[in-house]
Parts: C-alpha cells; sequence; structure tokens
C-alpha cells in the first residue's frame, strides 16, 4: 500500500509539471518555476520512485547521425526533453544539470551522460542541437527523430510534448513537462522538477551513482 501511494503522488507531481512547467511565451519572466517537493526518508530531494517508469526501446538519432536508444545505453543517463528555441525553461533546466554535474568527481562524470531530446525536431537540426548544448557542456548528447518516435519515448515516463501557440513573429511554441529523469538499465526510477537546485541534484547524483556502482 505505501509503495502504490508513493508511486501516485509522484506521478501527481508529474502531471502538476505538466501544467507549470510547460516553456511559456517570449514574454515570460524567465524565471525558474518552483518545484514541488516530496520529503520521505529515502534520502533524495528528487522523487525516487519504487515503481519505476518502463524506458521504452525506441531509435532515435544523436548530432552525429549514430542511433540513440535511451533504453539501451551503458551508462546512467539524466534525459531532458526541450528545444534550442525554448524562450525560458529549457534554458534554466540545463543549467543546473551542467552545473550539478561540474560538482561531481571525475570518476562519477564518467558513469553519468546528459541526453537532450528535442521536442521540436522540424527546427532542432543536429547543427542548431550541438550548438545550443555545446553552452553548456560539449559531452551533453543531442538527440533528435521524428516526432512522432519521440512522442512514444516521452509519454511511458509522463512527458507531455506537443505544438504550442504561434508566435506573432510567425514562430511557435513547444509545450512540454520540464521533468528531468534518471535512467539507468532501461528504468527511469529518479525524477528532478524545474525548481530543483544544482546543490539538490548533485547531491541526488552522488547518491544514485554510489547505488549503481
Amino acid at each position: 500500500m505505501y509503495d502504490v501511494a508513493r508511486r501516485w503522488l509522484a506521478v501527481l507531481v508529474v502531471l502538476l509539471g505538466v501544467a507549470v512547467t510547460a516553456c511559456g511565451s517570449s514574454g515570460d519572466s524567465g524565471a525558474p518555476v518552483s518545484g514541488i517537493s516530496v520529503q520521505d526518508d529515502d534520502g533524495y530531494r528528487g522523487i525516487f520512485l519504487d515503481e519505476p517508469y518502463d524506458v521504452p526501446s525506441v531509435e532515435l538519432t544523436d548530432t552525429r547521425g549514430r542511433p540513440f536508444d535511451l533504453a539501451d545505453q551503458d551508462r546512467r543517463t539524466l534525459v531532458f526533453f526541450g528545444y534550442t528555441n525554448c524562450p525560458d525553461i529549457c534554458q534554466v533546466v540545463m543549467s543546473t544539470i551542467a552545473s550539478a554535474t561540474t560538482r561531481l568527481s571525475e570518476e562519477q562524470r564518467d558513469a553519468l551522460q546528459v541526453a537532450f531530446v528535442t521536442t521540436d525536431p522540424a527546427r532542432d537540426t543536429p547543427t542548431a542541437l550541438r550548438t545550443y548544448l555545446d553552452r553548456f557542456d560539449p559531452g551533453f548528447v543531442g538527440v533528435t527523430g521524428s516526432i512522432d518516435s519521440i512522442a512514444a519515448l516521452a509519454a511511458p515516463m509522463d512527458i507531455m510534448v506537443k505544438k504550442g501557440r504561434k508566435l506573432p513573429d510567425g514562430g511557435y511554441e513547444v509545450d512540454h513537462t520540464a521533468n528531468v529523469v534518471a535512467v539507468h538499465g532501461a528504468e527511469g526510477d529518479l525524477v528532478w522538477t524545474a525548481g530543483t537546485s544544482p546543490s539538490d541534484m548533485a547531491a541526488d547524483l552522488e547518491k544514485i551513482l554510489e547505488a549503481d556502482a
């Protein structure tokens, strides 16, 4: 009963994230969205799932043109779904991830990779993705594919992806859930909302990488 309750609580937090952390308009302040903290005795600052997400095997492509299957990676992977024209929250979350990973030891960083999966493959060319990610960390992996394949990967992790409103300049937004999911062995077992601090994420990464070893 306790595990079921925690699972439903985690899902509720993630679903609330859909409402409050989708990319806003260019007129928004761009300030971090406050996360919802779940206090329990597992020692994690993020949301540790007793029943992890089942990550489906979906073949996408990285910025070098190589196949990328999130369910078949040999290292723990932090995955974030976003896009390079995102006016606000994507930059905040990617900066948080970059800051968190710099706080890890070299050995811990070697056991971890970060994957940014575009939610806007029509505009996010491999070159655009690489240029964007290099501002945060040249080691981050950019991933693209068809929008149907991307949505198929995202949905089982409670990540919403859909085209948003048109902008006055003729462009458009892409609404997406701004959660970060830690994946290992085709399972997503740790989730952070957009308001997570770099120090909290780093503490969680140290803990979960130790558990993986």
